[in-house]
């Protein structure tokens, strides 16, 4: 009888974790893989990082079957409108802009933009603030763009293309500047290695990751940079929610998005994993 009793909650045991299973959802993340720390790939080719460890953090308080995809930059939005993936989590900013054709789970790092050279540069030693917040203006602010408009007239000054740093650089913020474009961030750092660039804006810790696995010297510059063009933080990206039932299923991801990241917040995991990868706690 034991044998028997033992027989039948084996296989409830296996019924239950099948129609747990079935009823999970399964959704794909999309992420860039060549943007370290956020995101990028080890020598085998798996993707690694800061936001591939949170997806999967996510997920897995979701209880959700995700499987994270790999997209190039530019092509990152249009492959989410056409269902290539249903998330985006690639290091991406909240900005209006971005905000007319998708929308945006509620931010989980910040990320601070800079301008970053090579040890020795002229443009080291600028006088400006530590920080600036382009939303909160201001005349420290006005004072900053003023001495950066000067520094950088005449100079290229190299970004990745399609990003919230090209945005800015050609906003007219800082005067008009000679903006030269790549389609990943590892070739805006050898080209400003190189000296193809006199210097480069990005997020600062790209800049400062690959100053530490490279060992060149590259140095950051100036203030760094939030708010405005660099919008409200790194959010996930999601479709917008529409009356059709695809429609619905994505306002539940983008909500299941919202609960998840809110309570990774409360139990120590993003700010674990931010300190992990980028050395400080960029959580927010």
């Amino acid at each position: 009888m034991n044998v028997f009793k033992k027989t039948i909650l084996t296989v409830l045991a296996s019924l239950f974790f099948i129609i747990g299973n079935v009823s999970a959802e399964k959704i794909k993340i999309g992420t860039e893989g060549a943007y370290p720390p956020w995101n990028s790939k080890d020598a085998s080719g798996n993707l690694i990082g800061f936001e591939v460890e949170l997806a999967q953090e996510l997920c897995k308080i979701m209880k959700y079957e995700c499987t994270i995809v790999e997209q190039d930059w530019d092509g990152m939005i249009p492959a989410l409108v056409m269902r290539k993936f249903d998330a985006i989590m690639a290091g991406m900013s909240i900005t209006a802009e971005r905000q007319k054709t998708i929308t945006f789970s509620q931010g989980y790092a910040d990320e601070v933009a800079s301008l970053a050279v090579m040890k020795g540069s002229s443009l080291e030693g600028m006088d400006t603030p530590e920080g600036i917040n382009l939303s909160l203006g201001g005349s420290d602010v006005k004072k900053a763009l003023k001495t950066l408009t000067g520094a950088l007239a005449g100079k290229t000054v190299c970004t990745q293309t399609g990003t919230i740093h090209q945005n800015f650089l050609e906003s007219g913020d800082v005067g008009s500047v000679n903006v030269r474009t790549y389609k990943t961030q590892d070739e805006v750092n050898l080209d400003l290695t190189s000296g193809r660039c006199d210097v480069a804006l990005a997020a600062a810790v790209a800049f400062t990751d690959y100053a530490d696995k490279s060992g060149k010297p590259v140095v950051l510059v100036g203030p760094t940079f939030s708010g405005g063009a660099f919008g409200n933080g790194v959010g996930v990206g999601i479709r917008q929610a529409s009356d059709s039932a695809i429609g619905k299923r994505d306002a539940k991801i983008l909500k299941d998005f919202n609960k998840a990241i809110n309570k990774a917040r409360k139990q120590g995991i993003i700010s674990k994993l931010a300190i992990k990868h980028f050395g400080f706690d960029a959580s927010m």
